[in-house]
């Protein structure tokens, strides 16, 4: 059953829901400026962005995988459905949003969050990484003239950078907001310190009258409570774009974009998910993630949002405010939909140096500054690794980037397990004159060659016995170099026979139809029982 109790491992005190609360609001107020710049970038309106912020976080803080985490609109997904939205309009891509969450609830109920496991730990170190940099460089924008930059169809680019006074002015904001949060849990942790930055400088902001970039100059956040809208049919959709014909060349214009997303959103939040739980010490379930991301992003596509996944930025905010439990989550959701309902104008003066401060200061908790150090003591495929994947996350995207880590990590550690393979030859005690390999190390794809290397065919006795003790059948190849050495040695005469097969292994070549049994079974498999081998199953030697 999934885990929805509000909390773990703590009693819920009124100290802690008030940090739970303070928690939610300070990662509230980062949410907005980040909400209406990946609306941007996706090239939609400002409240589709702020909607799914709202709907997706509040979503997966109620029946998430991992209390403490925080999910919104993000720029991983953003970058990649501008394309969609520029040649086909916004009602394509609730449309996908949609069938995306759909894609993500079923790899929830068949259990693949579980493969997040397969991700090494330098391509996680790789992740946080890469994820800090763009983390960092997102926030570059906020130091160009509001409305400078435009859209190239690949994300925001260009503008007017700020210069003389403003630059300064900026610079000397963004630079205090980080110094009020280094501070201020030496003085006290009642107030979470990003939420007691961005108060003190918007406060000093406000009351000196200071001419810097603020909320407001991004785009109005007003709005109404997100209404249902069927984003199929005729006619015409939200913010003036056609509806999406509910028929098969739709499907196949979203299905692309709907899968890529899917695999992004799930990603990027379950990695997000292992992050947070080794900062917390606390258990998340990776699958019952999946499927709350689904289902957020189902309703989202319904109530005209762009959907998204959880936000590393975000989460590490509410974790080093304190936020631990669900209360945060739903309380920042609860929060962003107050300020678009009835706290617009009062948002809208925050100076974005404020905001950029907090998020730098997650930039620097979020890196991992310690790879720098171990760059040196790991192996260097491991090195090579976390480069590579930090590299094509700022490059690329996260999907890629992990994708190519663990691929390389695969490769990396076939080849490591190809080299083990060798043997150990000895005369029989069982058989009088037959010669025994004793099979070191796994036998799969990357080890064949070295496995039909080992043996003398020539040279070798009438009875070989082939001894795998110490060693497992893998995988097809495995059986096809079994079936090869099994030919050369009966091309000259001679007879091998199988030894110490463990169950797995005994399976495998049996439904093959390579064992011939000519002895009593042994069912633990734990004996000398020895196997012929038929050759010519596999198509050849």
């Amino acid at each position: 059953m999934p885990d929805l109790s509000i909390m773990q491992d703590e009693h819920l005190t009124m100290g802690r829901v008030r940090t739970e609360l303070l928690s939610g609001l300070t990662v509230a107020l980062a949410l907005v400026p980040e909400a209406v710049a990946f609306a941007f970038v996706a090239g939609v309106h400002p409240l589709v962005g702020l909607y799914a912020a709202f709907l997706v976080g509040l979503v997966t803080a109620v029946i998430g995988g991992r209390p403490g985490m925080i999910s919104g609109a993000t720029g991983a997904l953003a970058v990649v459905m501008v394309a969609l939205v520029a040649e086909h309009g916004v009602e394509y891509l609730f449309a996908t949003v949609v069938l995306m969450g759909i894609l993500q609830v079923i790899a929830g109920a068949l259990k693949w969050g579980k493969f997040i496991r397969l991700v090494p730990h330098p391509v996680m170190l790789g992740f946080v990484n890469g994820l800090a940099i763009v983390i960092f460089l997102a926030q570059l924008g906020q130091f160009k003239e509001p409305g400078s930059m435009v859209n190239t169809g690949h994300g925001m680019s260009g503008g007017t950078w700020l210069a003389g006074v403003e630059m300064m002015t900026m610079l000397g904001l963004v630079a205090l907001t980080m110094a009020v949060i280094w501070v201020m849990p030496r003085i006290t942790r009642i107030v979470p310190a990003p939420l007691a930055g961005i108060v003190v400088v918007a406060g000093l902001v406000i009351g000196l009258g200071l001419e810097v970039p603020r909320v407001g100059d991004l785009a109005s956040i007003e709005g109404s409570f997100p209404a249902f809208h069927w984003p199929f049919g005729q006619g015409e959709g939200l913010y003036g774009t056609p509806l999406a014909p509910l028929n098969l060349e739709t499907l196949q214009i979203i299905l692309p974009y709907a899968v890529i997303l899917a695999a992004i959103g799930l990603i990027e939040s379950l990695l997000t998910l292992n992050l947070v739980g080794e900062i917390t010490g606390r258990r998340g379930g990776a699958s019952q993630e999946c499927i709350a991301q689904g289902l957020a992003n189902t309703l989202t596509g319904f109530f005209g949002g762009m959907g998204g996944c959880a936000m590393i930025g975000q989460s590490m905010i509410n974790v080093k405010s304190g936020g631990r439990t669900r209360i945060a989550g739903v309380a920042a959701a609860l929060f962003l939909l107050i300020f678009i309902l009835f706290a617009a104008p009062l948002i809208e003066q925050i100076p974005l140096a404020a905001l950029v401060g907090v998020m730098f200061m997650v930039v620097i908790g979020t890196f991992a500054w310690n790879s720098f150090k171990i760059l040196r003591k790991v192996p260097m495929t491991d090195a090579f690794v976390i480069i590579l994947v930090t590299v094509v996350t700022v490059m690329e995207d996260l999907a890629v980037a992990v994708v190519v880590g663990v691929i390389v990590s695969a490769l990396a550690y076939a080849w490591n397990n190809a080299k083990r393979i060798h043997a150990v030859e000895r005369e029989s005690v069982t058989e009088k004159g037959a010669k025994v390999y004793e099979i070191q190390g796994p036998l799969f794809f990357g080890s064949t060659d070295g496995f039909v290397e080992l043996f003398d065919y020539e040279g070798d006795p009438e009875v070989v016995i082939v001894d795998f003790d110490a060693s497992r059948v893998v995988d097809q190849s495995a059986l096809q170099a079994i079936e090869t050495v099994a030919g050369r040695y009966e091309a000259e005469g001679k007879r091998i026979m199988l030894r110490h097969l463990s169950r797995d292994c005994h399976q495998l070549l049996t439904r093959a139809g390579h064992l011939v049994v000519d002895s009593d079974d042994d069912p633990d498999y734990a004996l000398a029982v020895d196997y012929g081998v038929r050759t010519g199953v596999l198509g050849g030697h």
